[in-house]
């Protein structure tokens, strides 16, 4: 298959430059498949994009909210026509099923639709009248810094650069190095649709193209996907300038089955999925669940059932249900944490069919597994474990559950499974979590709706209209 044509390049001021060096991206499902190459951007390439996107922000910030949506008309209509080879582009590069990139891509274009549809009634300014009249009005910030993830890159980088140049801002994004080639195709695609300058692509290595995009006073925001520890790093190479900041980190994300759940099909699927999406890369997927003792037996058995109708392989594949990990530094991580629970006495389950077991060992597989028989003080509950894995520890009572919950340094998601709806509102009052699912887990269906997580999951703000107010300023017009 050829290289999508971006392949190494980066995107500065509405020209694709060539950088000194690049890496290769593999298929996970086939290690020794090249799908494209990543460009190894400098400190001077990164200066670069954010002066063209500084110098388009001059003229972009003062376009009408109907300017801009009509742009967004225009991306929505031209990514459209290439649906289909970015989402095959999306599997090989990134291994999920051809089913989830379809969703995916799909859900990034609805977000550009979202912002087509709402940006002009959402620009108009706001009376209130507390003993006089005062309208809010919405000022866009200036340069955003979006740094997208490796596990679900393009739905998680719209969901950052979408609503930013709805609000008049300009962007720089910086993929993950393990799985960018999508991200920038979308760029490809969409940057005639956009004045020169508006967006931007920059590749390269964290500690040199990210912390470069941090630490710049020319950039005003910072919208950041992925783990807790680059968080940290961006919080301290942000400080000086008090950068405006969103941060969506790790998550561990508990799920707590009370004695009077209803464990029917419905239920297990749901929490199959929950667990399983994206092989359990997911920062909102299930990673520990605690189910009240009486269950624990038959919640492990219905569990492991629906485990095994797993079916593992390449996610172009039509009959894969589960891809491969993304990179090897994942899987040897998650492949750790299961052999350290063997060997710890912990029964460790191992689900699901292998599709092709001739080539098995030629990608990041890995069977998804159910493991019994531990506790909330193993390796295995207390980490953020990011693959297809689920340690179940039974309960006696209801605080002993919340307890265990909250006693992580995350808070992103959680659920309560009960047959009680006012008890499961009882129980999430009490648990330390962005926000908190009765039944389901995981992720909002309405695009407009965004929960931060709380602890070290993350730093941002409750939104009912896909996070467009954190990308503007808001203030105060008075007679």
């Amino acid at each position: 298959m050829t290289e999508p044509e971006s392949s190494g390049l980066i995107l500065v001021g509405g020209r694709w430059i060539a950088t000194a060096s690049t890496r290769k991206v593999v298929n996970p499902a086939r290690t020794a498949e090249q799908v494209g190459r990543v460009g190894q951007a400098d400190e001077n390439a990164t200066d670069d994009a954010v002066g063209a996107a500084s110098t388009a922000f001059e003229e972009w910030s003062r376009t009408s909210a109907q300017t801009r949506a009509a742009c967004f008309a225009d991306a929505v209509a031209r990514l459209r026509e290439h649906t289909d080879d970015l989402v095959r582009l999306l599997v090989r590069e990134n291994g999920k099923p051809l089913s989830e990139a379809a969703i995916d891509i799909a859900r990034s274009i609805e977000m550009m639709e979202i912002a087509a549809h709402d940006v002009p009634a959402w620009s108009k300014p706001e009376l209130i009248e507390p003993g006089q009249p005062v309208w809010i009005r919405r000022r866009p910030r200036g340069v955003t810094a979006v740094i997208s993830p490796w596990n679900s890159p393009v739905l998680l980088g719209f969901r950052r650069w979408v609503p930013a140049v709805a609000g008049g801002n300009t962007v720089v994004l910086k993929p993950a190095s393990y799985c960018p080639l999508t991200l920038m195709e979308c760029f490809r695609l969409l940057g005639p649709c956009f004045p020169v300058g508006v967006l931007n692509l920059v590749t390269g290595p964290g500690d040199i193209v990210g912390d470069r995009l941090v630490g710049d006073p020319r950039v005003s925001t910072i919208a950041f996907t992925g783990g807790t520890e680059t968080g940290r790093r961006i919080v301290q190479r942000s400080a000086s300038t008090l950068k405006k900041l969103s941060l969506e980190l790790g998550g561990n994300d508990p799920a707590v089955v009370l004695e009077d759940a209803v464990l029917d099909n419905t239920a297990i699927e749901r929490m199959t999925r929950a667990i399983l999406r994206a092989t359990g890369q997911v920062c909102v997927a299930v990673k520990r669940i605690y189910v009240h003792r009486s269950r624990h037996d038959e919640l492990t058995e219905k569990l492991t059932a629906a485990f095994n109708r797993t079916v593992i392989g390449d996610g172009l594949n039509d009959e894969t249900t589960m891809g491969p990990l993304n990179n090897r530094t994942q899987f040897d991580f998650v492949r750790g944490l299961l052999d350290h629970a063997d060997r710890s006495g912990l029964n460790v389950k191992v689900c699901g069919r292998k599709l092709n077991p001739d080539g098995w060992d030629d990608g990041y597989f890995m069977q998804p597994a159910v493991v019994t028989r531990g506790t909330h003080d193993d390796e295995l509950v207390g980490c953020e474990q990011f693959g297809p894995v689920i340690p179940i520890v039974p309960f006696e009572e209801d605080r002993q559950a919340v307890a265990w919950a909250n006693d992580t340094i995350y808070g992103l998601r959680a659920s309560v499974w009960t047959a009680d709806r006012a008890r499961a509102e009882r129980l999430a009052d009490r648990i330390h979590a962005g926000a908190v699912f009765h039944n389901n887990h995981g992720i909002f269906g309405d695009l407009h709706l965004e929960f931060p997580g709380v602890k070290q999951s993350g730093l941002g703000h409750e939104s009912r209209l896909m996070g467009f107010d954190f990308y503007v300023d808001s203030y105060g017009f008075a007679d």
